[in-house]
C-alpha cells in the first residue's frame, strides 16, 4: 500500500549528486508528498544525497532529498528520491504548481500555437487559476 498518492509530471528536472559540481537534466516522471521519481540516463547509486531543481519558471524550486533506488527499464533508469526537508508538504504544492504551469504551457503551444516561456505561462496561469488551486 502506498503512504502517498504519486502525480503523473514529464518536466525537466536538473540535479546534482552527492555534492559534485556536474549537473544533470532529466525528466520528473512523477512525485509525492514523501518523494519524486525521476527518468535517468545512467545509473545513480541508492544513497547518495540529491540536489536538485525544477527549471520551469522563476523562481527555480530546488530541494535535497536522497536516492532511496533506482531500477533499469530499457535504456534508462528510474530513479527514486525521498524528500529528507522537513517541508515537504509546502515542496509538494511547489512541485506541483510548477507542473500544472508546464502543462499549461504545453497546452497553449498545441491549442493556440503560441509559445510562451516558463515566466510568461506562470503568469497566465496564476492569474487564471490559482485562486482555485488545488481545486
Amino acid at each position: 500500500m502506498r503512504l502517498y498518492i504519486r502525480h503523473p509530471s514529464e518536466v525537466p528536472i536538473d540535479y546534482q549528486l552527492g555534492g559534485r559540481a556536474d549537473t544533470r537534466r532529466e525528466l520528473l516522471s512523477n512525485y509525492s508528498e514523501g518523494g519524486l521519481c525521476f527518468v535517468a540516463s545512467q545509473w545513480v547509486e541508492p544513497g547518495l544525497e540529491i540536489h536538485f531543481a525544477i527549471p520551469i519558471t522563476p523562481p527555480q524550486f530546488h530541494a535535497t532529498g536522497v536516492v532511496v533506488w533506482c531500477r533499469q527499464e530499457g535504456d534508462a533508469y528510474q530513479v527514486g528520491v525521498k524528500f529528507t526537508e522537513e517541508e515537504t508538504a509546502y515542496a509538494v504544492r511547489m512541485v506541483e504548481q510548477l507542473c500544472y504551469i508546464e502543462h499549461y504551457r504545453q497546452t497553449v503551444k498545441e491549442s493556440e500555437g503560441r509559445e510562451l516561456n516558463g515566466e510568461e505561462a506562470a503568469l497566465e496561469w496564476i492569474e487564471k487559476f490559482a485562486g482555485s488551486f488545488p481545486d
